[in-house]
């Protein structure tokens, strides 16, 4: 089974949704679902991310790490689309023989980081495996609202001339000797995204959160717009991580590959100026391409070569 092949699946079974059932603002294919709760209001954010042993953290991980990293997930998928995360769910399926400690240890930490986050643990539930050898799972669910003025800012509503940005550093996410790294302790960009959205209105025109790797995913942005993306990514987008293990082209192809960066990539209209950094936090903001008109796919212009990078990243299966 290959994941890009089942969400294709997924998206076109669900192209009726929004006829079938008005409440539907937004289905499947974007960052998170919109659902709308009356005529007064402009509808609810859901988001639902697990985090599974061995897939998305290694054994002897600790568990403040693994209860950070499951809230932090769900929360940068709220803030690519520039919501405000309000409340979570937490559903926990436990290995055999799970001690009660650390189940105690989980969920004071699930409950520490959510609040952390602003948005409280309201409920969920708990099963245990009934087998062996079957790994620690951790399902989040996100309920958000979206920013009051902009709305929710999509991926699907690139257009061809926009300039193309990211926030922060690329790249290096992971460390492969100790399961340790910034795939744990990244920070969603929810500020940064609220300022832009302030900033910009209606010239943000699509975004979204970088979990796969910027190859993959601009790739995606690009399928959901219907527009090429043609990326040039200076060293300087690179974390010091991933500049640490290579000083050749391998370093920008496996930096966009790499996935877990958490950072946001948009579109804006070519009419915007930037600063380099959000005024808010500092976070640096780099314009790394543009989008065309043509056959969706993102392009990374490397050493005179335009590789297609749409298939770079990380797959969940």
């Amino acid at each position: 089974m290959r994941e890009g092949e089942l969400l294709a699946l997924i998206y076109n079974r669900s192209t009726d949704l929004r006829a079938a059932f008005p409440q539907v603002l937004v289905g499947p294919g974007d960052d998170c679902a919109l659902v709308g709760v009356g005529a007064a209001h402009p509808g609810v954010l859901l988001k639902t991310d697990q985090l599974i042993e061995g897939r998305h953290f290694t054994p002897g991980t600790p568990l403040d790490l693994i209860a950070r990293k499951a809230i932090a997930r769900a929360v940068s998928d709220i803030a690519a689309m520039a919501g405000t995360p309000r409340a979570a769910l937490a559903a926990c399926a436990l290995p055999p023989g799970y001690e009660q400690r650390r189940a105690d240890e989980l969920f004071d930490a699930c409950s520490r980081w959510s609040r952390h986050f602003g948005a409280p643990l309201v409920g969920g539930d708990i099963a245990s495996f009934a087998t062996d050898a079957t790994p620690l799972t951790l399902t989040i669910t996100l309920v958000g609202l979206p920013h009051p003025s902009r709305g929710p800012v999509l991926r699907s509503t690139a257009r061809p001339s926009d300039h193309v940005y990211i926030t922060g550093r690329i790249g290096g996410s992971f460390d492969a000797a100790t399961g340790m790294g910034r795939h744990l302790t990244f920070e969603p960009r929810v500020t940064e995204a609220h300022w832009l959205a302030d900033t910009l209105g209606p010239q943000l025109h699509a975004m979204m959160d970088l979990s796969d790797g910027l190859g993959i995913d601009a790739g995606r942005l690009g399928a959901a717009s219907r527009v090429q993306l043609e990326l040039d990514v200076p060293r300087s987008c690179l974390h010091d991580r991933a500049r640490q293990h290579s000083a050749d082209r391998n370093l920008v192809l496996q930096s966009v590959s790499d996935g877990e960066d958490y950072e946001l990539l948009f579109t804006a209209d070519t009419a915007v100026t930037l600063p380099p950094t959000c005024p808010l936090t500092g976070t640096p903001i780099t314009r790394i391409g543009r989008c065309l008109a043509g056959e969706p796919a993102c392009y990374l212009l490397l050493d005179g070569e335009r590789l297609d990078v749409s298939g770079r990243g990380w797959e969940h299966t």
